[in-house]
């Protein structure tokens, strides 16, 4: 898992979304792009799959981890899962979403899938259990 860390307005959304269109260059599966806003479909490249979470709507943390653990259910080709605003979209501070974390550990360890995530928060304010996927 890679974690882009900082507080709100520093850029994170920019570096990730140039981060996915470097890796669909070399990916040998498929990437996938989650967000909250359609504002970003035209910064990505065609072969990424981008996924404006606002049409399913997802209530909660649980619905979130629900909603990702579908996403590698319904496609084996999946290869990176980018997840931008991880605490907007699962509608709880950083400090609250162990869960998903979790979940999204195990999903990569079991369906060699790879999260990129995106945290507003300074690397001091950053959860342990997020800490350790930092650089």
């Amino acid at each position: 898992m890679k974690i882009f860390y900082g507080p709100k307005g520093t850029g994170k959304t920019k570096a990730i979304i140039e981060y996915a269109n470097e890796l669909v260059e070399t990916a040998k599966g498929h990437v996938v792009f989650i967000t909250d806003t359609s504002k970003y479909s035209y910064e990505l490249k065609y072969q990424i799959r981008f996924l404006d979470v606002t049409g399913f709507a997802i209530q909660n943390a649980d619905g979130l981890r629900g909603f990702l653990k579908g996403i590698v259910a319904a496609n084996g080709d999946n290869e990176y899962i980018f997840l931008d605003g991880i605490a907007r979209i699962g509608k709880k501070p950083l400090g609250e979403l162990v869960d998903i974390f979790q979940a999204m550990e195990k999903l990569e360890k079991d369906y060699d899938v790879h999260f990129v995530v995106t945290c507003s928060a300074a690397k001091e304010d950053l959860p342990e259990f997020i800490l350790k996927f930092v650089d």
